[in-house]
């Protein structure tokens, strides 16, 4: 797993040094491209430094730990240090294992959803307006846009049925 975190992050900073040059600045297909990998790769290669740097906290903790010494506020305050950073080894680790895992090439298409009411009548309908309600505050929050193509609303503000479009990267 570690090589193939080293291997990303030297990829990242290759594509970071690409960027700044100005023949790959010119080329618009392969700007794109490489600003696309870039931005897919940054997450991984973040979140593989945070690791990296916990993995140090952590041995310097050790070693100052072994070397004794210490006086007693100084060596709990080590020991606290080093207890964190193990921690944030864990979960680090359990997140970078998540990240490596193969992307669906579907992930970064829009979404067309459908809700309709079905039977129940007006609470059916007003159930199926929250359900669209939850799904457009999730959408902002991701900072995706939502365009209503067929939306059939009832007298008291809810939907029989309801077609919308969720348009973003990740989407």
């Amino acid at each position: 797993m570690f090589e193939k975190l080293s291997a990303v992050e030297s990829r990242y900073e290759q594509i970071g040094v690409e960027l700044t040059r100005p023949e790959v600045v010119t080329d618009n297909a392969l700007f794109t491209k490489l600003m696309k990998e870039h931005s897919e790769l940054t997450p991984i290669a973040e979140k593989y430094r945070e690791y990296r740097s916990a993995v140090e906290t952590e041995k310097e903790a050790s070693e100052l730990l072994a070397a004794g010494g210490l006086d007693k506020d100084f060596k709990e305050l080590v020991e606290e240090e080093m207890l964190e950073a193990k921690e944030k080894i864990a979960t680090a680790s359990d997140e970078l294992k998540i990240l490596l895992l193969p992307k669906d090439p579907n992930d970064d298409k829009n979404v067309i959803v459908e809700i309709r009411g079905g039977a129940g009548g007006e609470e059916a309908a007003l159930f199926a307006a929250s359900l669209y309600r939850m799904y457009s505050m999730y959408a902002e929050s991701k900072r995706w846009q939502i365009e209503i193509s067929n939306a059939n609303e009832t007298e008291l503000g809810g939907y029989k049925e309801i077609s919308f479009m969720i348009e973003g990267s990740g989407a």
